[in-house]
């Protein structure tokens, strides 16, 4: 007990030059961000979404028009490695933004995202997506970020956040309708740990049409997700993780479909789907890390962290077995948080994101 004790102590506190410092700290079996740390964990962000290279770019180039600097046709994403990082690096500032508007660095913040999400950036960035060859890019994952942010924005009652919403809707509606036509067309789902994963952007595009009250898309994720995942049973969660997994199929769809289904429907649901949850099985493992300047290998840390937020969801509708599921949850968290901040942009550009995510998951 005396050693977990310690470790937890250690864990929770970063030593500094001046003083110990938490970034985060556990409240009702939940870790927490602290100010401190979101002061810490904003400045990943803030060093790299203006910084346009190193860019690793996954666009179709049709002609010659393209060869060009990221930023001309990327205006607003062009900085954090590739457009969903950059994407998801707005989000993780609004968000702590909104949650402790007194942060020191509040002004540097607000600045960058005022010059970054300004209307004439949005319909430059919408430009490329009318290029038959373009219309799927960030197809799955950068789509669903992005309603994200626009989640993030809504939900904030800020004359400024109402400024950048407005400015950023355009692109929203599109990813609307995007994700629309997408779901009427796919014949399976997406079983992957990767930015594909169909169950992760499910669950962050419905929550951005809950907040907007757009009920086509609501109603278009809820007839997919039911027509993928209702029947599902007894995932292989053993099968997981996956060499370049960050985020768990099995964790995700889970997350996800207390989202859809009536709470009651759900509890057994999950008991069919992860029985293992219930039960002395050991499931989900803390995924290991060999090499954090790969940029590949380095998803585990995101994946410790992903699994962290689900598993907080999940254990809502868990009832006796909340706590011990909220237990893995912060296992995992313990396990990748010290690593967020490595030294190496492989991690640094998007890791943030996925723990402040994950340290104030609702």
């Amino acid at each position: 007990m005396m050693r977990a004790t310690f470790l937890l102590a250690a864990l929770l506190v970063f030593t500094t030059s001046n003083a110990q410092t938490k970034y985060y700290e556990e409240q009702n079996g939940i870790l927490r961000l602290t100010q401190a740390g979101a002061v810490h964990l904003s400045g990943l962000p803030l060093k790299c979404m203006q910084h346009e290279f190193p860019y690793k770019t996954g666009i179709v180039f049709t002609d010659s028009n393209l060869i060009q600097k990221p930023i001309s046709y990327h205006p607003s994403f062009y900085g954090c490695y590739d457009w969903h990082s950059s994407v998801h690096g707005h989000w993780m500032l609004v968000r702590l933004l909104k949650m402790y508007p007194a942060l020191p660095n509040a002004a540097q913040i607000k600045e960058k995202l005022a010059q970054n999400l300004t209307a004439a950036n949005i319909r430059k960035e919408l430009q490329l997506f009318s290029n038959k060859e373009n219309k799927g890019f960030e197809r799955i994952y950068g789509w669903s970020w992005l309603l994200q942010l626009q989640n993030e924005l809504l939900t904030w009652n800020d004359p400024f956040a109402r400024e950048l919403s407005a400015n950023i809707a355009p692109m929203a509606r599109y990813f609307s309708v995007s994700w629309r036509d997408f779901l009427k067309k796919i014949a399976y789902p997406i079983r992957v740990g990767e930015h594909t994963n169909l169950a992760f952007g499910l669950r962050l595009a419905w929550d951005y049409a809950a907040t907007a009250k757009d009920t086509a898309l609501q109603f278009s994720i809820r007839d997919a997700a039911m027509r993928f995942y209702a029947n599902d049973r007894n995932c292989p969660a053993s099968w997981e993780p996956g060499g370049y997994d960050f985020l768990s199929p099995c964790l995700e769809e889970a997350d996800l479909m207390w989202r859809i289904l009536p709470e009651q429907e759900y509890k057994v649901w999950l008991k069919n789907f992860l029985p293992g949850l219930f039960t002395n099985e050991p499931l989900f493992h803390i995924a290991t890390v060999n090499d954090r300047t790969d940029g590949k290998l380095v998803h585990l840390d995101g994946l410790n962290l992903s699994r962290a937020w689900c598993l907080y969801g999940i254990a809502r509708h868990a009832g006796n077995h909340a706590a011990a599921i909220r237990e893995l949850a912060s296992q995992h968290l313990h396990a990748a948080l010290p690593h967020v901040a490595s030294g190496d942009y492989a991690g640094e550009h998007w890791l943030a994101t996925f723990a402040v995510y994950a340290l104030t998951v609702e």
